[in-house]
Parts: C-alpha cells; structure tokens; sequence
C-alpha cells in the first residue's frame, strides 16, 4: 500500500455539553487475491471524529496475503471474531510466535518499528477486525510492544438480550485487559432481538461504531441514528459522561471503539503512521536498511 495521507486531527475546543456526531459512513471494498476481502473504513471518511483511529478493515482471510511487512509509529490490532475457524497465525520480531484463536485479540504496539507477520493456516477462515490504532508523537520513538488477550479471559455481560465481550477496556464497572499503548476499549456487543445495551462514555472520549451483522439504532442525548448492517458512525463527547444506548429490533452485532483522541498532525503511508514527511522518509530508509529487526 502506498497511498499517502497528510491529516490534522482537528483540535477540539469543546464547550461543556458539546457532542460531535458523523453520518453513518459506508466502507470501501477491497478484495486481495482469492483469499482477502474487507470493508475498509479510513480516518478521513469521518471529519477527523475517528481520531484516535487510522483505519479499520473488517476482513475475511482464508489465505496468506500480506507476506512479512514493518510496522511504525502506530499500533496493529487484530480483534478475532468468535465466528472464525481455525487458527491465525501470528509472528513479529518482538519474538512472539503464536496461533490467535476465534474471540482473541493481537495488539502489536510497533512505536519505532517492527516487523509483523499474521496469516490463517491451512483450513482456515478468519473473520476479523484489523485497526490502526495512533500513537502520539511523543511516543513514535518507543520501544515495541505487544499483548495478547485470549477469547477464554475476557469478561463477558450476558444479560436482559444483550451479550457483550468485552475485549479490551471498561464498561458497566466490568474491566477486561489493558492495552500496551493508548488506552481503548472495544466491546464486541452482540443483541438478541429487540435487545439493547448502554455504554457511558467518559468525557473527552471518542466512540466508533460498527455494524458487523444486522442494522441496530444508536441513541444518544436524546437523537436516534440509524446504523445500518455493515455501516459505522463515530462520534466526539466533549461534555460530561453521557450515555449511549444500543438497540436493535431484529438482532445484530456491533463493535464499539472508544479512545481519547490526540489532536495531532499526522502522515501515514501504508504500515507507517509518523508526525512529519521527513518522519516517513526516516522510517522507511531504517526498514529498508534492515533496523527494523526481522521474524527469521
């Protein structure tokens, strides 16, 4: 991917009760092969709201497709869903060598670089999310990370028609893991027909929203949003806490993403997110150069 893109998260000067709402956006397809197809949604299709979200690719993978590539200044999230089968496996120059199961979720936190590889095994079919996650300027230069969360150990809610994992983060008073990077809660909510749930969103958070299966309504300070099945929305709460409320009449599932946006400049080419052109250039030259480190 070479498509280059120059983005100013926008600064937020956010009165007390101000909330910023997108229109549900519908993704670009993009298909790779015979084994890759997605949905993928980009930053600069939500006015600057997506922030701290690049992009997010709801794929299907059923063959090796990207090969070994680098990763800088920015964070790659795979969230499986628990609909995959088979295993989807998972190298890096950090030296992880696993197998990512249905439900799991792979946070490889690239900072000044790092080389990744995922790909699903013979007889495989993942079903995923893939999410480039910023990171700050004052954090490009940090060291790699990387977390591991399996299906097994995150918290689920099961109650009242609404069964949500969640993956990462807080909701309710229910906490799951922690990320290595920015902190970000995604909740995979999955609603039973005439079903709902209710997330609170912190002040100064930002919330994304995807309709992974069925069409569902979004509700929020008394407005009602209609997020049709494969559609997503985002939105900025500059106020207080505030509750958003997540309904769906003939069933869906719906993943939620919510971070606190950084408002910095940014420039991402392909698997490089970094503050300046020059900052590209660099970093491309050291991968090129081999400092990046490497899987074998």
């Amino acid at each position: 991917m070479t498509t280059q893109t120059d983005t100013h998260s926008r600064a937020h000067d956010a009165h007390a009760d101000s909330l910023d709402l997108s229109e549900p956006t519908h993704a670009r397809p993009l298909r790779i092969g015979d084994g890759f197809e997605a949905l993928s949604f980009g930053h600069e299709q939500f006015h600057g709201l997506m922030d701290p979200l690049v992009m997010v690719d709801h794929f299907t993978m059923t063959e090796p497709t990207f090969g070994t590539h680098p990763h800088a200044g920015m964070s790659a999230v795979s969230v499986l869903f628990e609909d995959s089968q088979g295993r989807f496996h998972n190298r890096d120059s950090l030296g992880n060598d696993l197998d990512l199961l249905p439900g799991d979720l792979y946070w490889l936190k690239a900072g000044r670089g790092a080389v990744h590889e995922e790909a699903p095994l013979p007889g495989a079919r993942t079903h995923a999310l893939q999410i480039f996650v910023n990171l700050p300027a004052r954090a490009k230069r940090d060291a790699p990370a990387s977390l591991h969360v399996r299906a097994a150990t995150m918290p689920v809610i099961d109650r009242d028609g609404a069964r949500v994992r969640v993956v990462l983060g807080e909701t309710r008073g229910v906490v799951g893991a922690s990320s290595p990077a920015l902190p970000l809660t995604i909740l995979d909510v999955q609603l039973r027909a005439g079903s709902g749930y209710v997330h609170d969103i912190p002040p100064g958070h930002g919330v994304w929203l995807h309709s992974v299966r069925g069409d569902a309504s979004v509700r929020v300070r008394g407005g009602t949003t209609h997020l049709a099945r494969h559609a997503a929305m985002a939105l900025r709460n500059g106020g207080e806490k505030t509750a958003l409320q997540i309904r769906s009449t003939a069933g869906s599932q719906v993943v939620l993403l919510q971070g606190q946006p950084i408002d910095e400049r940014f420039v991402q080419q392909g698997p490089f997110v970094m503050s300046s052109r020059e900052e590209l250039r660099a970093v491309a030259a050291e991968h090129a150069a081999g400092r990046l480190g490497s899987i074998d």
